[in-house]
């Protein structure tokens, strides 16, 4: 399967490393949820009793090791945001002026009701990298931190933009592509419902062997599928893939969690696809399995909203596929993903690494100011990117 990983080494390899660290993570047990429904896409979870963050970490994949090495290290990607094995500095940002180091407040992330920090309060920060100017940059802890038992945060806590790797490299890929995801969901839900539903695309038409294996197991547990490609203007590969029931159409009152949604960006659209496919397969997993701690009881009682049902109406056409990227590294392929960015005016990108080197794997938080965010309870629910695109069509 390595044509479909970015791995530096094969997941059994990667489980083998990280399997002693699970327990000091806090981590009790792994559990295959795969069964639990009738697709067979293998889906993980990995619990974390006493985490600050929430308690279940899922894992998807194409095989049962990917799954299982996904969910396990989405269990420790959390626990180091809990926890990071960082630094930290007191300073006011006037103190790094005069020092000529450059900080950033963040002041998109910042919480509902919370204010900008002035140039001489005193803050606790952590160095970043920002890997598009080349250069160091300090940026509040609290942006970087996930510790949900911190219940007035300055900062919107977040997993958005945290990932995990065998490699530092790996890290920051995975958590950079995941942010140009959540701006091209973004950046595609504020379009009109038409524009969205022009850009349903035959997930068949990409000729590939595991996502036709894919569509076929949902086709053959009775359910549909519809596939988006939401690429935005940085143009990375991005797709948004929803599931529900054959008779969704039909039904008179169907509901929130009837309907599951996934989403995958990276540079070879078939992966890009391969991760929207096995994510919302996932998120079938987290309504029927109903432990995960951040979904509530009312949340199986929401109606679904009109314009999510008005999607499986849309007419998929064949997708408009172009060569994939030539790369020969996983280097080389960070590499094209910061030139797209820097090509659009994305003006920069900061990895926090939050493991120490005592760990063979590495964690990051990847902070990308200039891209939208998901929704959650920010100061500011959109950036400037979400506004522009909603002038475009006004």
């Amino acid at each position: 399967m390595e044509d479909y990983s970015d791995r530096s080494c094969q997941a059994g390899e990667t489980f083998r490393r990280i399997e002693p660290y699970l327990a000091q993570a806090g981590v009790t047990r792994l559990s295959r949820l795969t069964g639990l429904d009738r697709i067979g896409i293998p889906v993980w979870n990995a619990i974390s009793p006493n985490a600050r963050s929430i308690v279940i970490n899922q894992g998807k994949g194409i095989t049962d090791i990917d799954a299982k090495v996904s969910a396990a290290m989405e269990a420790l990607e959390r626990s180091f945001a809990c926890s990071p094995a960082i630094a930290r500095l007191s300073s006011a940002r006037r103190e790094f002026e005069k020092a000529g180091e450059r900080s950033q407040t963040l002041t998109c992330l910042l919480s509902n009701g919370k204010q900008e920090p002035t140039e001489d309060e005193t803050l606790e920060w952590v160095s970043g990298f920002d890997i598009l100017n080349n250069e160091p940059v300090w940026v509040p802890f609290d942006s970087v931190v996930l510790d949900r038992t911190c219940s007035d945060s300055r900062y919107w806590q977040s997993s958005d933009g945290l990932a995990s790797g065998n490699t530092e490299t790996e890290a920051i890929l995975h958590g950079l592509l995941e942010r140009v995801e959540r701006d091209a969901y973004v950046l595609w839900s504020v379009a009109p419902k038409g524009f969205r539903e022009r850009l349903c695309v035959n997930p068949r038409s990409f000729s590939d062997r595991v996502i036709d294996s894919l569509t076929t197991r949902v086709d053959e547990a009775g359910l549909q599928l519809k596939l988006f490609d939401i690429t935005s203007d940085i143009g990375i590969p991005s797709y948004s893939a929803f599931l529900a029931a054959s008779d969704i159409l039909q039904r008179p009152k169907p509901r929130f969690h009837d309907v599951t949604v996934g989403h995958g960006t990276h540079p070879i659209p078939r992966r890009a696809v391969i991760r929207a496919l096995t994510e919302a397969a996932q998120s079938r997993l987290t309504y029927i399995s109903g432990a995960r701690d951040d979904v509530f009881h009312d949340t199986y009682k929401r109606p679904l909203a009109p314009e999510i049902l008005a999607l499986f109406n849309a007419a998929a056409r064949d997708a408009q596929l172009q060569a994939d990227p030539s790369f020969q590294s996983l280097q080389q392929l960070l590499a094209l993903v910061i030139n797209r960015l820097a090509a659009r005016g994305i003006r920069s990108a900061i990895s926090v690494r939050l493991t120490g080197d005592d760990v063979p794997f590495s964690v990051v938080k990847m902070l990308v100011p200039d891209l939208e965010n998901p929704d959650g309870l920010r100061k500011y629910r959109f950036g400037q990117r979400a506004l522009s695109r909603s002038l475009e069509f006004s």
